[in-house]
C-alpha cells in the first residue's frame, strides 16, 4: 500500500547573490503579512521564478530566481528584478515566445495606471532585462483592476472615472472588459488595437483557463449584479452567464456587447436565487473552473455550464481558517489547502486521499516541467507531495510467542467469566490440566500457521491439517496482522507513528465490530473513540464505506449484520444497570459513538446518518433484530438517541429540527414545528407544513390549527396565507374555525384607531377566503347517498336465488316438458316477484296496478 506525503524540496540550484531562499520567504512574507493574503505571490510556469507583490507601505515587486548554472552567480554580476514606486502593481503575468526555441518566457508587470514594463530572464546575462514599456488604456484617469492571458490575447478589467451626471447604479457599472493582441518576436513585444468586448459591467477578477476566461465579481459588493459570473471566449466573443448555485446555462449571447442588456433575459431569475460565495477559485487550463464556496464544496465548472460537485468539506472549516485557502488539480487528484490543512481529494469519486497538518499557510501552484505533482510554497520551503510505500512490518520470534500466549489468555477471561467455581483460573492450569482444549488446539493452528509463513512453504496437502488452517486463513492472517501493527507501534519512529496509529485504530475497529460487543469490549471501544478521535472517524467511514455523493447524500456498503450491531440501541452485556441508585456501566453504544464522532468532525452528516440508520433498520424489520416504533425506556428511536449528542446550550438548532423531520413521526415534526415558528423562520414553517400535511390526516389537523393560531396572534404569515388555506383539513367547520381564532387572540393592551396604518391582529378580510371555502363545502349537497335517496316507483327485484324444496318431483318432470321459453319466463318471474306465493299461484301485492302490470309482462306466470 502507498500514501501521499508531503516532503520539502532541498534541491533549488543555486540561487542570487547566494540569499537564502528561506529567508526571503520570511522577507516577502513580512510584506505581505498586513494583506494576511497569499494572492500576491505568484510563480514561474517552470517553477524558476518567484514574485511577492508588495502593497504597504510602498508598492513594489520583489522576486527570488533560480540559477542552473553555478558559476554564472560566482563570477558574474547578478541583476535582481526589485520595482518600487508610487503606483500601484496590479498582476504579473508570463507571455509564452511565439517560437519555443526562441527561450524563455516574457515577463510583464501591469501597474494600475494601465503602463506595462516587459522584462526577459536571461541567464547568460546575469538575470533580469527590461525590454519595452507600452500603455494599455487609452484614458490616462483609467484604471486596471485584473489581467490575464488567453491565447494571444491580452485581457483586463477597466474602471472608467464616473461622469457628473451618472447616478449610484451607473457608478457601480463604470467598468469595461478589454482585450488586445499581443505577440512576442525577436525585436520585442508587439501589441495590437484596444477592443471593448463588454461595456456598463460590474468590477470583475478575470481569470484564464484553456481559450475561455471567467469574469468573478467581487463578494464583498452584495449586488444583484454579483449573483452571477461570466464565461468568455475572446476568440469568438461569445458570453455565457453562469450561477454558483445552478448547473444550468443561464443564457448565451455572441453579439451583445452591453452587461446590462446581457442579462435583461434572467434579471427575474437573479431576483429568486441566492447563490453561495465563492471563496476560492482556480483555472484547470482546459476551459474548466474550480470553485471553492462558502457551503464547503469544492465544485468544477465545466466549460458547457455544467456544475460537478467534488468534494465537501468538514462543516465549519472555512470560518475556522479564515481565508487562507489555494486550490489546483493535478491530473486527478485534486489539491487543496484551508488554513494550515491539506487536502488531497481524488477528483473522480470524491474520496479523501489523504489530510495533512501544514506547520504554516501554503500556495499551490503548477509547475509545467512536473504537472502531474501537487507542489506547494510555504514560508519555511517548497513542497512537493511523493507516494511513498507503507513500511510492511514483520513478525518477530518474540512476538509469535506472545501472541500463542495471548490466546491462553483470552481463554482465561472467557471461561472465568462463565464458571460458578471461585477458583481463579491461570493459563499454566490451561496448559498442563488438559481440561480444555480449544485453546491449546487454537495455538497448536496458530504456531503452524506462523512456521509456515516464516518458512514460506508452498507446498499443500489434502490432508485434515491443510484444509483446517486453509479454512481459518482469513482470520489468522488477519490476527498476525493486527499483532504486527501493534509491535510496529512500539518499536516505530515518530515520523511513521501517525500511520501506525490509524492502521492499529482500523484494525480494532474492524475485529470489535464483527461480532456482538461484550461489556468489556464496548468499553474498550469508547476508549479508543476517546483517545484517537480523529483515527476513530476515518476508521469508521472506512468501516461502514461512507460515501458522500454531489447532492450530499449519504450511501453505505457496509453489510447487514454490520449495521445490527451498530444499530442495537442497548448491548446484551453492556446494559445501563444501577447498584444501590448508582450507574454502575457508563459505555455508551456504538450507534451513539458514531454520532458524536460525526458531529464533532461532519455536523452537516447527522441528519444524512439518521436517514440512513433508518433505512438499515426499516429495511429490515422483519428479521429478528428490526426495530419497530414502539418506545421504551430501553430502546429509544433513532432521532432520539441521535439528539443526545447534541448540546442543551441550543446553539444547534438548525440540526435538532432536521434529525427531528428525518424521523418523520408526528411528535417530532411537530416539535420541530414549533421550534421553527420559535426563531420565526415563517418560510421553513410553509415549507414543512406542506410536506407533511399529506402524510396523515390527524397530523395535517394538528398542524393547520398550529399555525392557525400563529395567524390570528401576528401578520407575519401573511405572504403564505393562500398556501395555509389550501391544507385546511376536510373535517374542518367555520364553527371550529372560529373557536380557534377567538381563542388565540392576543389581547388588546390599547385602544388603536379604526384606521390603524400597521396593526398586528388578524382581520375578516384575511379570513374571507378560508371561511367562504369552508361554507361552500358545508353548504354543498352531498352526492355520497344521491343514488339512494332517488327511490323507483317499482320496488327492486331480488338477487337471483336457488329455490330449494319447492317443487315436487312431479311438478319437476312437468316443468322439463314445457317449452324452454314458457319454462325460462316463469321460473323468472317466480324469481323476479319478491310477492310470489306458491299457495294462491299468484302475486300478492296490495296494489292491484302492480299485480296487473306483474301479469301483464309475465303472461306465464299462472301456473
Amino acid at each position: 500500500m502507498t500514501r501521499l506525503a508531503l516532503e520539502q524540496v532541498t534541491d533549488f540550484g543555486d540561487f542570487t547573490k547566494g540569499k537564502n531562499l528561506k529567508e526571503f520567504f520570511k522577507q516577502a512574507y513580512s510584506n505581505i503579512s498586513s494583506q494576511n493574503c497569499l494572492s500576491d505571490v505568484r510563480l514561474s510556469p517552470d517553477g524558476r521564478h518567484i514574485h511577492v507583490i508588495v502593497r504597504q507601505p510602498k508598492s513594489g515587486l520583489m522576486t527570488h530566481d533560480k540559477y542552473q548554472r553555478a558559476h554564472l552567480m560566482q563570477c558574474q554580476k547578478q541583476v535582481d528584478l526589485v520595482l518600487t514606486g508610487n503606483v500601484p502593481i496590479v498582476d504579473v503575468i508570463y507571455i509564452p515566445q511565439s517560437k519555443p526555441e526562441d527561450g524563455a518566457s516574457v515577463l510583464g508587470v501591469i501597474f494600475e495606471n494601465g503602463r506595462v514594463e516587459f522584462w526577459k530572464f536571461l541567464e547568460c546575462r546575469s538575470g533580469w532585462h527590461l525590454l519595452q514599456t507600452v500603455d494599455l488604456c487609452k484614458s490616462p484617469r483609467a484604471k486596471v483592476i485584473s489581467v490575464c492571458m488567453c491565447q494571444n490575447f491580452i485581457i483586463w478589467c477597466e474602471e472608467r472615472p464616473p461622469s457628473e451626471n451618472s447616478n449610484s447604479v451607473s457608478s457601480n457599472l463604470r467598468f469595461c472588459i478589454c482585450k488586445k493582441t499581443i505577440e512576442v518576436n525577436e525585436g520585442g513585444v508587439s501589441l495590437g488595437n484596444v477592443k471593448i468586448a463588454l461595456h456598463n459591467n460590474p468590477r470583475y477578477t478575470t481569470i484564464s483557463s484553456g481559450d475561455l476566461v471567467y469574469l468573478l465579481p467581487d463578494m464583498r459588493e452584495n449586488r444583484v449584479s454579483c449573483k452571477v459570473f461570466l464565461a468568455w471566449s475572446p476568440e469568438h466573443d461569445r458570453f455565457k452567464v453562469h450561477s454558483a448555485c445552478s448547473c444550468t446555462l443561464m443564457k448565451s449571447s455572441s453579439k451583445e456587447s452591453d452587461f446590462k442588456r446581457l442579462v435583461t433575459d434572467c434579471i427575474g431569475l437573479l431576483f429568486t436565487i441566492n447563490p453561495p460565495d465563492i471563496c476560492g477559485f482556480s483555472p484547470t487550463g482546459c476551459g474548466d473552473l474550480l470553485l471553492l464556496l462558502s457551503t464547503g464544496w469544492v465544485c468544477i465548472m465545466k466549460r458547457d455550464g455544467g456544475l460537478r460537485n467534488i468534494y465537501k468539506l468538514p462543516d465549519n472549516c472555512l470560518s475556522a481558517s479564515g481565508s487562507q485557502n489555494s486550490l489546483n488539480i493535478y491530473n486527478e487528484i485534486l489539491a487543496l489547502t484551508i488554513g494550515r490543512t491539506l487536502f488531497l481529494i481524488d477528483t473522480k469519486c470524491g474520496l479523501e486521499l489523504e489530510r495533512i497538518s501544514l506547520k504554516t499557510e501554503g500556495l499551490l501552484f503548477v509547475n509545467t516541467l512536473d504537472s502531474h505533482c501537487p507542489q506547494m510554497l510555504s514560508e519555511t520551503g517548497l513542497f512537493v507531495v511523493t507516494q511513498n510505500p507503507k513500511p510492511s512490518p514483520t513478525l518477530s520470534e518474540d512476538s509469535s510467542v506472545l501472541l500463542v500466549e495471548a490466546v491462553f489468555e483470552e481463554a482465561c477471561k472467557y471461561y472465568q467469566q462463565r464458571s460458578l467455581s471461585s477458583t481463579q483460573l491461570t493459563v499454566e492450569k490451561l496448559k498442563k490440566g488438559g481440561m480444555f482444549q480449544a485453546p491449546i488446539s487454537l495455538a497448536a493452528i496458530l504456531r503452524d500457521y506462523l512456521s509456515n509463513q516464516k518458512t514460506k512453504t508452498g507446498e499443500k496437502h489434502s490432508t485434515g491439517q491443510e484444509r483446517l488452517i486453509s479454512s481459518l486463513e482469513s482470520e489468522l492472517r488477519s490476527l498476525v496482522l493486527l499483532e504486527d501493527i501493534k509491535t510496529s507501534v512500539v518499536k516505530a519512529s515518530e515520523k511513521d507513528l501517525e500511520n501506525y496509529c490509524e492502521s492499529l485504530v482500523q484494525q480494532e475497529l474492524c475485529r470489535l465490530l464483527s461480532g456482538e460487543l461484550e461489556r468489556e469490549n464496548l468499553q474498550y471501544l469508547n476508549g479508543i473513540f476517546h483517545l484517537f478521535p480523529t483515527y476513530s472517524w476515518h476508521a469508521m467511514q472506512a468501516v461502514l464505506h461512507l460515501r458522500c455523493n454531489g447532492e450530499g447524500l449519504l450511501s453505505s456498503k457496509a453489510p447487514a449484520e454490520l449495521w445490527k450491531i451498530i444499530l442495537s440501541p442497548v448491548q446484551p452485556t453492556a446494559n445501563f444497570a444501577h447498584c444501590n441508585g448508582q450507574q454502575k456501566h457508563t459505555a455508551v453504544p456504538v450507534f451513539e459513538l458514531l454520532c458524536h464522532s460525526i458531529f464533532k468532525f461532519q455536523p452537516s452528516w447527522l441528519p444524512r446518518i439518521l436517514e440512513l440508520a433508518q433505512q438499515q433498520s426499516g429495511g429490515s424489520s422483519k428479521s429478528s433484530w428490526g426495530y419497530g416504533m414502539k418506545e421504551s425506556s430501553e430502546s429509544l428511536p433513532l432521532y432520539k438517541r441521535a439528539l443526545t449528542v447534541l448540546p442543551c446550550n441550543g446553539t444547534y438548532q438548525h440540526l435538532k429540527v432536521e434529525l427531528l423531520l428525518c424521523s418523520e413521526r408526528p411528535k417530532a415534526i411537530m416539535q420541530a414545528l414549533r421550534i421553527l415558528i420559535k426563531q420565526g423562520q415563517w418560510e421553513q414553517v410553509a415549507q414543512v407544513a406542506e410536506r407533511f400535511c399529506r402524510q396523515s390526516p390527524l397530523l395535517n389537523k394538528e398542524i393547520f390549527s398550529a399555525l392557525l393560531c400563529e395567524v390570528s396572534q401576528h401578520r407575519d404569515l401573511d405572504p403564505y396565507l393562500d398556501l395555509l388555506w389550501t391544507l385546511c383539513p376536510e373535517d374542518m367547520t367555520v364553527t371550529s374555525i372560529l373557536n380557534i381564532v377567538l381563542k388565540d387572540l392576543p389581547d388588546s393592551t390599547q385602544n388603536t384607531g379604526p384606521f390603524e396604518a400597521h396593526g398586528s391582529q388578524v382581520t375578516i378580510r384575511l379570513l374571507k377566503p378560508l371561511l367562504r371555502k369552508v361554507l361552500q363545502r358545508e353548504t354543498k349537497p352531498s352526492q355520497r347517498y344521491a343514488d339512494i335517496l332517488q327511490s323507483p316507483t317499482v320496488p327492486p327485484l331480488t338477487p337471483p336465488r336457488q329455490p330449494k324444496g319447492l317443487f315436487r318431483d312431479a311438478e319437476q318432470k312437468e316443468t322439463k316438458q314445457r317449452t324452454s321459453s314458457g319454462s325460462q319466463a316463469t321460473c323468472q318471474a317466480r324469481l323476479m316477484c319478491p310477492f310470489y306465493s306458491h299457495h294462491t299461484k299468484a302475486c300478492c301485492h296490495p296494489d292491484p296496478n302492480v299485480r296487473s302490470e306483474m301479469t301483464k309482462h309475465y303472461p306465464h306466470f299462472m301456473l
